[in-house]
């Protein structure tokens, strides 16, 4: 009789004796699980790598101009002081992580979190095509300095920083803008320091994570593996080992009849990426990532005992009772439905049209006359903000009828969100009351047939007394 594998009972699986990193190198597996995270990941940074190059009208579909307070998010342009919807993002976003993780466990480490996605599906391949599967791999860092591993070495983190700067500059696009990025990327640095000192410093930082710091953000860095247990229940569907199964494990007893279907094979351990052991029970260091339920199933198969002996369930479940969804994830359903009925609402609210007349600087007021007639003009400058209405055409009128509105650029065809034009105010002095009259003026948006939006306002006219 033997004794059961064992990692150390008193440190992480990730360090050794004296406390030093001890970098995981897990095993290859292949799997039902394996290859729908795969196909996941794909889809998502896919989705990733092609949404900042989407133009409709020529339009960025997803752009977040920072200097400009300008977020287009899937072809609606929100500015600064629409930041009250940032509310309902944060509280959605929040709420609906809560919601996964209290009926899902953690969903969003193993199956969505870029540190996984981007690690697992690119990384870790790259690793392998370099440097080989995992035995060769530990090998090779055992080694002396020798002309392979260095050509091994050198050729992996080129790989590594080819494709961090790729991931970066799609990041920027976001920011920057896909088509300005391709052009200041043909420039001199020089030209656009800021920019070129933050592509280094997010590169560095990509390299440095998703290259060597790996599993360390999960454990130590990331603050979702820390409050998961809060969020978490005993309905909450987590990836477990079933040690009513699987207990006591070969080679540990005496009596074979009384073992159970564990071969204590470390196979779960092996290809486990935060270095764990998944028989210990739920841990925090676990990111659901399924490696081990795919190694464990091939096992299993091998040895003619039925799949699921590591899977995906709930801790009652495992207790032989059945499962149901807690109070809380009902409480966090709810919030989550009053947030996005909030954030509907609003929407449905928000005004397309908007606009702002600002006096121009000089005289307020200026005198002509046409026809021995004397008239007034103020001068202003109309800041029109208009919502997916490019190519149509901008109008200004007046409502009143001894007031006259003048301008050279109307009517003024769309060509961007935000459009400025000058225009004039002519009027006789008889209209005013104590120098000053409220002129009421009609803006609309109209096609070639129709009109599509439209609003009134009024700007206050001065004159002499």
């Amino acid at each position: 009789m033997s004794r059961s594998r064992e990692l150390h009972s008193t440190r992480l699986g990730t360090t050794d004796e004296k406390g030093r990193r001890v970098m995981p190198q897990p095993e290859d597996v292949v799997g039902k699980w394996k290859s729908r995270r795969s196909l996941i990941y794909s889809g998502l940074i896919s989705i990733y790598l092609i949404l900042p190059w989407i133009y409709i009208d020529g339009k960025q579909w997803v752009l977040l101009n920072i200097p400009r307070r300008e977020f287009t998010i899937f072809g609606s342009v929100f500015h600064a002081y629409d930041s009250v919807y940032l509310i309902f993002v944060f509280l959605g976003f929040m709420l609906l992580i809560a919601f996964i993780t209290s009926v899902w466990g953690r969903a969003w480490c193993g199956w969505a979190c870029p540190q996984t996605v981007f690690i697992d599906l690119i990384y870790r391949k790259i690793e392998r095509l370099v440097e080989g599967n995992a035995r060769k791999r530990k090998a090779l860092n055992r080694s002396g300095l020798t002309v392979e591993k260095i050509y091994k070495k050198s050729f992996k983190w080129i790989l590594y920083l080819i494709v961090s700067l790729h991931i970066v500059h799609s990041f920027l696009g976001y920011f920057v803008g896909t088509r300005n990025l391709v052009g200041i990327s043909f420039q001199s640095p020089s030209e656009n320091w800021f920019l070129f000192v933050t592509m280094l410093v997010l590169t560095a930082i990509t390299l440095f994570d998703f290259a060597w710091f790996r599993e360390q953000f999960c454990i130590i860095a990331c603050p979702y593996g820390r409050f998961q247990s809060v969020l978490m229940d005993q309905n909450s569907l987590v990836v477990a080992y079933d040690d009513r199964r699987g207990e006591p494990r070969r080679n540990t007893v005496k009596n074979l009849n009384e073992e159970g279907d564990c071969i204590d094979c470390f196979k779960c351990v092996k290809v486990c990426p935060t270095g764990i052991d998944i028989r210990r029970g739920t841990q925090m260091e676990c990111i659901a990532c399924t490696m081990c339920i795919d190694a464990c199933d091939e096992i299993m198969r091998k040895i003619n005992r039925p799949e699921g002996l590591i899977r995906y369930t709930s801790e009652n479940e495992l207790e032989g009772e059945s499962r149901k969804i807690g109070l809380r994830s009902f409480i966090y359903a709810l919030l989550l439905i009053i947030v996005f009925t909030g954030a509907a609402v609003g929407l449905s609210k928000r005004a397309m049209l908007k606009t702002q007349f600002l006096r121009m600087p000089g005289p307020p007021f200026s005198k002509v006359v046409e026809n021995n007639e004397e008239f007034y003009i103020n001068r202003f400058q109309a800041k029109v903000q208009v919502i997916g209405r490019m190519g149509k055409k901008l109008s200004i009128s007046s409502l009143h009828p001894d007031v006259q509105l003048v301008s050279g650029q109307l009517p003024l065809s769309i060509g961007k969100d935000r459009e400025s034009l000058v225009i004039f105010i002519k009027y006789k002095k008889e209209l005013l009351n104590n120098g000053s009259f409220k002129v009421p003026l009609k803006i609309f948006i109209k096609s070639d047939s129709e009109t599509l939006e439209h609003m009134t306002t009024e700007v206050g006219i001065v004159g002499p007394l």
